[in-house]
């Protein structure tokens, strides 16, 4: 997946999700694996209060680099 065409892919999608969006982007995972992926650091997440906001740019990083 090259990432000029996965930045197309998540074009419509904030540069900032939660997890709701997160969850979305990666093809509607569960809720607990996309919290998993956050808290391990699988994903880079800043933490604002309660709530996880995830940039874009991290998840296009992760599906692009992880092979």
């Amino acid at each position: 997946m090259k990432n000029n065409n996965t930045q197309e892919m998540f074009a419509n999608y904030p540069d900032v999700v939660d997890v709701s969006g997160l969850q979305s982007m990666l093809g509607n995972i569960g809720k607990q694996k996309a919290y998993e992926l956050v808290r391990e650091g699988t994903i880079k997440a800043i933490k604002v209060g309660k709530l996880y906001r995830i940039p874009k740019i991290n998840v296009i990083a992760f599906l692009t680099h992880k092979f």
